[in-house]
């Protein structure tokens, strides 16, 4: 189901031309080449390997190439439209930390605070914000150590559970604060307690009224409980439901459900300085984990890619349970990527690393660096194969986890 436009201005439909920021203009000779090219590569390389969900690439902020296919619930084969949101798991993180990153240009919030003067006591002394953002805290990943130190799987675990473990459990620290990185979930869930506690008001109903509404995305919104009935579900490859786990209340690390369009909104958005200014937005985008050379890096909320001939790619990418995404941005040509699927597919995140190349120089040599690898570290698997109510979540097996 192909949802393309002949208007070079901007998507049809309900688009960003609803949007108050600065869309980039192509010609039509421009529009049909990205289109063709675009739409030649994604067929060869996700539409026609199992994909199920939304693909959207832009370039100048115009949509060149748009493709929706699948179903929102493959059990009751109900169509997925450019409208159903799917959860983009850890790409998540790059509101949570654009938030912060408002709340410090507006002063209310500044990177260098160790998190002792928001929670008191706090056990891990020269954790900061900043540390919390480029995952340079040392701060265990909640979502391995609670199961290793034996969380009743049968209570859900909340962002304040998190912070309460942190004192409560004392979990090894991973390494000494801006040490090294050291990618940890438990950095984000701690950032949406921090903005909670800044602002006074709950994550979900900050993100929706300063970021998700004002942008126009209609189709975004943070998972609480009171959503249950609304999620989109994820499967897994064999197209096997998976069912909920006790780590699934959680935000502010994930649990952010959007679609390609709205997605697009944001990148405009960030790109346009409607988010952060300038000079934020630098820090954002500057590599921070030094200690090895190495061409993957991490900013202040996004994942980066540093290229030798001197592209440089800004994106996160994001898996859990049966849900994958691919949000990129290719800086240089004001080009954008964006992926996101309800059955386990790793070829969301091949495929869109490859569409670099449609629109320069990247380098790619046909290699490729294990990004479900990268994405590993972040999110974790399960091998179910069907979903159960959160009253019987004691009845889940075991987890698998992605290492």
């Amino acid at each position: 189901m192909s949802q393309q436009t002949n208007n070079v201005k901007a998507p049809k439909e309900d688009s960003v031309r609803k949007v108050s920021l600065n869309i980039g203009k192509l010609s039509a000779k421009e529009y049909l080449y990205y289109h063709d090219l675009v739409q030649k590569h994604f067929e060869s390389q996700l539409l026609h390997r199992g994909f199920n969900g939304g693909v959207l690439v832009a370039k100048n902020g115009v949509v060149v190439y748009e493709d929706y296919q699948g179903f929102r619930d493959l059990r009751v084969k109900d169509s997925l439209t450019a409208e159903t949101p799917m959860h983009i798991a850890s790409a998540s993180k790059t509101f949570t930390g654009m938030a912060v990153m408002q709340l410090v240009q507006q002063g209310k919030i500044n990177l260098d605070d160790e998190l002792g003067k928001f929670f008191p006591g706090f056990p891990y002394p020269g954790v900061t914000v900043k540390t919390l953002l480029n995952h340079r805290s040392g701060l265990p990943n909640y979502v391995h150590y609670l199961e290793n130190l034996h969380w009743d799987k049968t209570k859900m675990v909340t962002n304040q559970d998190v912070l309460n473990s942190l004192f409560t459990l004392k979990p090894n620290k991973e390494a000494f604060p801006d040490r090294r990185f050291s990618y940890s979930n438990t950095n984000y869930a701690l950032l949406a307690l921090i903005i909670e506690k800044v602002t006074g008001e709950a994550y979900p109903a900050y993100m929706k009224k300063t970021i998700f509404d004002p942008l126009g995305m209609k189709d975004t919104y943070v998972a609480t409980p009171a959503d249950s009935a609304r999620l989109t579900p994820s499967f897994d490859a064999r197209g096997r439901v998976w069912r909920p786990d006790f780590l699934d209340q959680t935000y502010g690390d994930k649990n952010i459900y959007s679609t390609p369009r709205d997605l697009l909104k944001w990148d405009i958005a960030m790109s346009g300085g409607q988010i952060i200014n300038q000079q934020m937005t630098d820090l954002a985008y500057t590599p921070y984990s030094n200690e090895r050379p190495s061409i993957h890096n991490y900013g202040l909320g996004w994942r980066l890619l540093m290229l030798k001939n001197g592209k440089k790619i800004v994106y996160h990418n994001g898996r859990w349970h049966g849900t994958n995404a691919a949000f990129a941005r290719l800086q240089s040509e004001k080009a954008t990527i964006i992926i996101i699927g309800n059955r386990y597919n790793s070829n969301i995140y091949s495929s869109a690393k490859k569409a670099y190349d449609l629109f320069g120089d990247y380098i790619q040599d046909g290699s490729d660096d294990d990004e479900e690898r990268l994405t590993g570290s972040e999110e974790k698997a399960e091998s179910s194969t069907s979903v159960q109510s959160l009253a019987t979540i004691s009845a889940i097996s075991p987890i698998a986890r992605k290492k």
